[in-house]
């Protein structure tokens, strides 16, 4: 990884290309993000740089998160998270990272929190499908059906699909192409849907390509 930025989701709409081809397109507000931290494989082992975004109270924090803060001396935000890029070493605590590090055409992954739709069936959850109606069916059509066992093994396995809690789970989706950049605005367009609802904080990465050994 090469960079990477936060930002929040604002919403979807659709632009048009130069051949006049409709676009659907997921705006995102990604930064300006602080640089909160450096971490160095000399120090601490590995390469990475946490990063900061949006704007807090500092009355909503508690004393250890107000001194660090005052110690690296940075307005307080309400994101921090670290990402593990290689080339750190333009890179200081207390430097920006903005939008324009991306550019039109590059491709980008795109990780966030899924949308919670509360405790769900198996048709919705697991795709199952429902009983016949017919006669007799009773009041168990859209039910899972039974998961009981015989004298061996005398127990459900572990992993079986059944009704539950469905949604709320962070979600990756790579290989997204990124259509437009406003620079002034902070706010790239990218192709395709973003995972969570409107508001919700992604994490946008360059994609990492990997090269084939000669040989494997």
């Amino acid at each position: 990884m090469n960079k990477a930025i936060i930002g929040k989701k604002i919403g979807i709409t659709q632009i048009f290309d130069e051949d006049g081809h409709v676009v659907p397109v997921t705006v995102i507000q990604a930064g300006p993000c602080v640089v909160s931290c450096k971490k160095t494989k000399e120090k601490h082992g590995y390469s990475a740089v946490q990063l900061g975004f949006g704007k807090a109270n500092i009355r909503n924090m508690n004393r250890p998160q107000s001194e660090f803060f005052d110690k690296i001396g940075i307005e307080p935000v309400k994101i921090l998270k670290e990402f593990r890029i290689s080339n750190i070493d333009a890179m200081n605590v207390g430097d920006f990272v903005k939008v324009n590090i991306f550019s039109v055409g590059e491709n980008v992954d795109v990780t966030g929190t899924s949308k919670g739709k509360g405790w769900a069936g198996v048709i919705k959850r697991w795709n199952f499908r429902r009983l016949r109606e017919t006669h007799g069916t009773g009041p168990v059509g859209r039910h899972g059906g039974s998961i009981g066992q015989c004298s061996d093994p005398s127990r459900v396995f572990k992993g079986l699909k059944s009704a539950g809690h469905l949604g709320h789970e962070r979600v990756t989706v790579q290989n997204l192409k990124v259509v437009k950049i406003c620079e002034d605005k902070n706010l790239i367009a990218i192709k395709g849907s973003v995972p969570g609802p409107k508001g919700s904080i992604v994490y946008i990465k360059d994609t990492v390509k990997f090269v084939k050994k000669e040989g494997a």
